[in-house]
């Protein structure tokens, strides 16, 4: 693994010097675009816009646009912006997980000690993992802040960013039924269909199942062989039905 951010953890006025790394990676299929007539790979160029011509890596920049006019920012002008967060994730808060909602947990990294700092890390990890409880911070990777939550998993320390309030839509939009009349019988029924099936969670479980279908078809096509195409028509389940459909599913 390569590490992705260097800087420190500020646990109260100690700083904890740590590297992140990525704590994911993709278990799809890694397709290439190809051109269909001689299945050539397709390539994507930065091109100027006015010219035509493509452009290399260091002559270009990033600019905000103001008033009609681009405002171009270096890399000192985004490390000047919040020097502090650009090298520092300050604790600033704990909170117990449960309280913090699903909708706004996005991507897990793993962080690591770098030298002199294994003993206030195991300090960090071991305080976490006793007051079960996880850290609250901010800091900045790539040109943008992000909020942090660190928590103590499995004797490593697991950082996630979590989305802001403002990056939430609101669900108003939504056409939601409120006011669906439910019968006794069938929240019965549907309780009952939940404890039958419920039990401990456990992600071993879970498997990228598309992608293992996908290489058999990919493997049958590479020996000439044509896929079998299974179509599946869903019946949507009427209100009228939905009874019944309780009673079928607990059989």
């Amino acid at each position: 693994m390569r590490a992705i951010w260097t800087g420190a953890i500020g646990f109260g006025l100690v700083n904890i010097p740590i590297k992140i790394y990525s704590a994911t990676q993709t278990s799809s299929l890694d397709f290439d675009m190809l051109d269909r007539k001689d299945h050539a790979n397709i390539k994507y160029k930065r091109v100027n816009e006015q010219t035509g011509k493509e452009v290399k890596w260091e002559n270009i920049v990033k600019g905000f646009m103001l008033k009609d006019k681009y405002i171009v920012l270096e890399d000192a002008d985004f490390e000047e912006a919040m020097p502090e967060k650009n090298k520092m994730i300050n604790l600033q808060s704990f909170v117990k997980l449960q309280e913090v909602d699903s909708i706004y947990f996005d991507t897990p990294y793993y962080l690591e000690p770098q030298k002199s700092g294994e003993k206030a890390y195991q300090l960090l990890l071991k305080a976490l993992e006793k007051s079960k409880t996880a850290g609250l911070g901010s800091f900045v990777m790539r040109n943008v802040e992000n909020l942090a939550i660190i928590k103590a998993s499995d004797n490593v320390l697991v950082l996630n960013k979590i989305r802001f309030e403002e990056e939430i839509r609101n669900p108003e939009e939504l056409k939601i039924p409120s006011s669906a009349r439910i019968s006794k019988a069938e929240m019965d029924m549907a309780m009952q269909l939940i404890k039958m099936n419920s039990k401990e969670f456990d992600i071993k479980d879970f498997k990228n199942e598309y992608s293992k279908e996908l290489m058999k078809i990919i493997q049958q096509k590479s020996k000439g062989k044509r896929a079998t195409i299974r179509k599946i028509n869903v019946e949507n389940t009427k209100a009228s039905d939905l009874l019944e459909k309780l009673k079928a599913s607990l059989a």
